[in-house]
């Protein structure tokens, strides 16, 4: 069984961008493997709200949101100090990485 087989694509990215910010704190390998989760589905650490907007979004071709740990070693609220965004807007045109507002 191949990655893709066990972890399909849900919806498209687009062109992949980053901030300045997101690019300074970030390893390009975990950029990686939190562009495969958002991908595949698991939001990162969202709140239940915003994990069932982006379910929805992914049949009704909205925004969506995932928010990982920029350290995975300490804790993230999704928004905030230590927090890393993935955003694919909703013409699915660019997924944009930057920092959570604090």
């Amino acid at each position: 069984m191949t990655h893709q087989q066990r972890h399909p694509t849900l919806f498209d990215l687009g062109q992949i961008v980053a901030t300045p910010a997101a690019l300074a704190v970030t390893s390009h390998e975990y950029r990686l493997d939190c562009l495969r989760r958002h991908l595949t589905g698991d939001w990162g650490c969202v709140c239940a709200d915003d994990r069932a907007v982006n379910d929805d979004a992914v049949k009704t071709g909205e925004r969506i949101l995932s928010a990982y740990p920029i350290d995975p070693a300490k804790p993230s609220k999704g928004f905030g100090d230590n927090t890393l965004w993935i955003i694919t807007e909703r013409d699915r045109s660019v997924t944009t990485f930057l920092l959570a507002p604090i």
